[in-house]
């Protein structure tokens, strides 16, 4: 699977910003798609995640009320809505996906396809 992210930017805190990613194909319904985020200087850090098959989301507590993930499996795409964005957002953001992925979205070497990422800054 090749995923392919879009619509990271220079924005201001408090702004929002909507990234997307597309899969090259079908994500099965055993599976899943989410974000992960790293700044720079760190490690990759889990953001957000969608089951697949029944819709069920997960989110860092660090963006629970601020980012928003959705789907639109009929294009086998997945979206973040990042509204009230804080400098401490800024990171380079990557897409992921599995075909068998049913616990421990949080764990980064649980997912098999990323995306090349994109960038997000949020300046104060």
């Amino acid at each position: 699977v090749q995923l392919q992210a879009s619509g990271g930017g220079l924005v201001q805190a408090g702004d929002s910003l909507r990234l997307s990613c597309a899969a090259s194909r079908r994500i099965f319904t055993s599976g899943a798609m989410g974000w992960f985020r790293q700044a720079p200087g760190k490690g990759r850090e889990f953001v957000a995640a969608i089951n697949w098959g029944d819709g069920r989301i997960y989110y860092a507590d660090s963006v629970k009320g601020r980012f928003v993930i959705s789907r639109d499996s009929a294009r086998n795409t997945v979206f973040l809505q990042m509204s009230s964005l804080k400098p401490e957002d800024t990171a380079v953001y990557y897409c992921a996906a599995h075909d068998v992925l049913y616990t421990n979205y949080a764990m980064e070497n649980r997912w098999k396809y990323w995306g090349q990422g994109t960038q997000v800054t949020v300046s104060s």
